[in-house]
């Protein structure tokens, strides 16, 4: 490395599913092996939050950045069979929108879209620090939600790489190439390790160091540098294929996967004795609105298994339970949950109880009003 301005931010591209199209227009869209540059720097204007009528002026500037992309998993090819259109509809050959014949209505527009599911790229970015700079800030707090190609594939981790405290790297870096950069850590568990004997392909931007050098006779011609994305403007750069030595570290992991917690197993029979415990203990009744009890509550998974202690459990009717289960799911609780006995928690016990109550209702003037179903016997 050399000098001390960043001129380089790394993107960690990784996602159930992604999609980054090639140049198929019509009902078969294909996805590319790799991200795109019109895709990565379609990503970056939505972090900066920049509209597609706005992007041209902006792409003038993002556009003279290299890309380079390390394919880490290269993922599963998946087909999605795709209804797209809201009313729109196709055109004929004399411009007008095409019906169905036998209801007059407009025809859905049908393809079969793409997706490389399970795959992970790491892309980067380099070349002026000032832009390096403003791509870096957007990626790290994004105006708008960014995703992998298409709007339906969101990433599943931040897309600005982070390396832990153990590596060299930082991120934006400052890095005499593409190559270098991409000899970047790896993520743990994905295709490339973390040693130094470790590679893995790259496709890098390819552009001439002076006038009259001749590009490489395997480099490959991509139509993906964006000049504007509406109406949709792209011209061709050239890409070669390189493999990558991995430097020995791995990225941080920023959301690490703790161990499972204990589960409750309602058919074990030691269980179920506490359980009998537990109602016996409250004299059948919920602890709550003392209606008679029909199951019991954890408030915690701590001993869950058939080891859970009387203090574990709390005898509740049906609705109180649900209730609680509701607020337990809104508020994304763990291996401790809601002590319907805290007076803390008795209002909003309250309110989930009265809008199960509302909701069953509704729906029972429903199955009135609609008759009887196969279902009810009718």
């Amino acid at each position: 490395m050399s000098g001390t301005e960043a001129n380089t931010v790394f993107l960690r591209l990784e996602g159930p599913l992604q999609s980054w199209g090639d140049a198929s227009k019509l009902v078969i869209r294909r996805t590319m092996d790799a991200p795109t540059k019109s895709g990565v720097l379609g990503l970056v204007c939505c972090a900066m939050g920049i509209s597609r009528s706005d992007a041209a002026s902006v792409l003038r500037e993002l556009g003279g950045l290299e890309l380079g992309v390390r394919i880490d998993a290269p993922g599963v090819r998946w087909w999605d069979y795709h209804t797209s259109g809201a009313g729109i509809g196709l055109m004929t050959a004399g411009g007008r929108v095409k019906v169905t014949e036998s209801t007059g209505e407009i025809e859905t527009f049908v393809t079969r879209r793409e997706y490389l599911s399970d795959a992970s790229f790491l892309a980067v970015l380099r070349g002026d620090p000032a832009v390096v700079a403003r791509v870096a800030g957007a990626l790290a707090s994004p105006t708008w939600p960014v995703y992998l190609g298409r709007r339906s594939c969101p990433p599943a981790v931040p897309v600005l790489a982070r390396f832990g405290p153990e590596c060299a790297w930082s991120n934006p870096g400052r890095f005499d190439s593409v190559e270098q950069a991409l000899s970047a850590p790896a993520r743990r568990g994905r295709s490339v390790g973390g040693n130094a004997s470790d590679a893995a392909e790259a496709l890098i931007e390819w552009r001439p160091e002076s006038d009259g050098d001749a590009a490489p006779a395997e480099a490959e011609s991509w139509m993906d540098s964006p000049v504007a994305f509406d109406p949709p403007v792209h011209q061709a750069r050239l890409v070669v294929r390189r493999s990558i030595p991995v430097s020995g570290g791995i990225e941080e992991d920023l959301h690490p996967i703790g161990p499972a917690r204990p589960r409750a197993d309602y058919k074990d029979e030691e269980y179920r004795r506490r359980r009998r415990q537990r109602l016996d203990g409250d004299q059948g009744l919920c602890v709550f609105c003392k209606s008679p009890a029909t199951t019991v509550q954890h408030v915690t998974y701590r001993r869950a298994g058939g080891r859970e202690a009387q203090e574990d459990l709390r005898s509740m009717c049906r609705l109180c339970h649900d209730a609680v289960s509701m607020l337990e799911y809104g508020h994304d609780m763990g291996i401790d949950r809601i002590d319907p006995c805290e007076a803390r928690w008795r209002e909003e016990i309250l309110r989930a109880r009265g809008e199960i109550v509302r909701f069953r209702s509704i729906q029972t003037r429903r199955r009135h009003l609609s008759g009887p179903t196969r279902e009810d016997g009718g």
